[in-house]
């Protein structure tokens, strides 16, 4: 594609993940006490309802949280349409890996959050509160824990994008599945060191956070086990061939 071409599709992509972003905004607006209602309830009976300071905040964590969470949820069309801008980049090869692989990242980035919301937040979050609690008087701002909470569960979605990884480099050739067990040492050394750079505190948090990735890598391999066959070696096919 010509350069020009390359830019007016750009320019379609961006359309379009500002449209979903628009769209996904405009309905946390109109629904933004339901919105809050969810990302209250994690919250330990004892603290309340989260506090604000000053005349506006209310309105300004309100309008965060809303575009927050239109974040979270278009965020699928904007991964969607940052792979579909680049798959044209791609071999016929790499072309024919990548599209099937394309339909999985929307449904794993859902699944990680909904993950990261039943699973991970609650002990977390009731962890954090109740550290040293009774040499504090423990309030909870809205801005930050708001912040908290979504950042989490989009790192938590995006990091249940492991399977989409590791099967893209096995079908490619870059690795295998033998490669990946024999590796896994620096694998888990590698899951971890990202898990900490998570909206991550505390062990409890961290060892949610790891546990899944560390599942899905190996999920990961015995996927590409069972889906992926290995290539026939070329003297073999030289010799089906002659034969």
């Amino acid at each position: 594609m010509a350069l020009v071409d390359h830019l007016g599709e750009l320019r379609s992509r961006l359309i379009i993940s500002l449209l979903a972003f628009g769209a996904a905004l405009g309905v946390c607006w109109w629904q933004n006490e339901r919105i809050l209602d969810v990302v209250n309830k994690p919250l330990p009976d004892n603290i309340g309802q989260p506090i604000t300071f000053g005349v506006t905040e209310q309105f300004t964590t309100t309008l965060t949280n809303s575009a927050y969470f239109g974040i979270l949820i278009a965020l699928p069309v904007i991964l969607y349409q940052v792979y579909a801008f680049i798959l044209p980049a791609f071999s016929p090869k790499e072309r024919k890996v990548a599209t099937p692989l394309l339909l999985m990242v929307p449904v794993l980035f859902v699944i990680g959050v909904v993950f990261c919301y039943f699973v991970v937040l609650p002990p977390a979050i009731t962890f954090l509160l109740d550290f040293n609690s009774d040499q504090f008087r423990t309030e909870v701002r809205a801005r930050d824990y708001y912040s908290f909470v979504t950042l989490t569960m989009v790192a938590m979605g995006l990091g249940f994008q492991v399977p989409i990884a590791i099967l893209a480099m096995v079908k490619l050739g870059v690795t295998t599945p033998k490669k990946l067990r024999r590796n896994r040492r620096y694998a888990y050394l590698v899951i971890v060191v990202l898990a900490a750079f998570l909206p991550t505190v505390d062990p409890v948090t961290l060892a949610l956070e790891t546990i899944p990735l560390l599942l899905l890598y190996e999920g990961s391999i015995l996927l590409a086990s069972a889906l992926i066959k290995p290539e026939a070696p070329t003297t073999e096919l030289a010799g089906a061939e002659s034969g």
